[in-house]
């Protein structure tokens, strides 16, 4: 009987695990040919999403639990859990809902078909209109200036094979951006789309730190472009910089008298080229601090507890 293992990251999701627990185990009870674990990792909650998790993994010892014993953030926590997963293929999903339960039976279909990695992409969402809008322009920006092929509208939200996972096992990778792993480790891949629902209850905690913080360790692991634009636009302004200062020697020698520079010519350019170098200055930042990250080798994770691990 092959075993199906089933991911979920959460971090004070007391309203929403329960819902997500019961119908989850009501699909996998219409798959019985499948043996299954219901994994959940959570980030150091301070509400009673771990109280929670207790109760129902006494009457379910396929229920299990992996408390960190800090909040590791939104990266390193999926990701250790996913190397956790013994399953012959692992199906990650959010604890908020909106990765839809009703999609495992057409992920394992779809897996039995032959793809070693099934994902699910949102083409249409009913979140949020603007961050829906902000979402789409990054996932465009990703595809088409990063050196790997990336997958569109595309969270994490999947099936894959075990054979993947242990791969991921053997890079160490302290800080991943797992979507462009996906792409990169080069297995055979298929999309289901969804339209994604509405957060079922509760608040994200994502914010725009940690969405800019995703975004931008998407660009540095997978793109040189923001580097090569630095060297780009440094070039360009340079040029025109000196074709505008042959302009104004000849305009003064031509109109000594006349033509008077002034200051406000002088204060633009200054904050201009001000404003380009502190911007790449940044840009330069992120890749060195995506090196910092990736030399100290700390652990991803520490673990608190675990419970109804054999």
């Amino acid at each position: 009987m092959k075993k199906i293992s089933i991911l979920t990251p959460c971090y004070n999701e007391e309203l929403n695990i329960e819902l997500l627990y019961y119908k989850v185990t009501n699909e996998m009870s219409k798959l019985l040919k499948y043996d299954y674990e219901f994994i959940f990792i959570d980030n150091d909650s301070n509400d009673n999403t771990v109280n929670i998790l207790k109760r129902l993994a006494i009457s379910d010892n396929r229920l299990k639990i992996i408390i960190n014993i800090k909040n590791y953030g939104h990266i390193k926590s999926p990701f250790y859990g996913l190397l956790q997963c013994d399953g012959d293929a692992v199906i990650t999903m959010a604890s908020d809902l909106q990765d839809p339960p009703e999609l495992i039976h057409k992920f394992i279909q779809k897996w039995e078909e032959g793809y070693k990695i099934v994902v699910g992409t949102k083409p249409k969402s009913q979140e949020n209109i603007i961050m829906f809008t902000i979402r789409r322009f990054f996932y465009n920006l990703i595809k088409n200036i990063s050196e790997i092929s990336q997958i569109k509208n595309f969270t994490g939200f999947g099936l894959y094979d075990k054979s993947f996972i242990e791969i991921l096992k053997k890079i160490e990778e302290p800080y991943p951006y797992f979507r462009g792993l996906v792409s990169e480790l080069g297995y055979k891949i298929t999309e289901i789309e969804f339209i994604q629902p509405n957060r079922n209850a509760g608040k994200t905690s994502n914010n725009f730190y940690t969405l800019y913080d995703m975004a931008m360790l998407g660009f540095v692991s997978y793109s040189k472009i923001p580097l090569r634009m630095s060297s780009f636009i440094g070039f360009f302004v340079s040029f025109l910089s000196f074709i505008v200062a042959i302009i104004y020697i000849f305009y003064k020698l031509l109109n000594w008298s006349a033509f008077q520079l002034g200051l406000a010519p002088l204060i633009i350019g200054i904050f201009f080229l001000g404003g380009i170098q502190l911007f790449f200055l940044g840009v330069i930042g992120e890749y060195i601090a995506a090196i910092f990250t990736q030399v100290k080798k700390r652990p991803l994770v520490i673990e608190k507890e675990r419970i109804n691990f054999d």
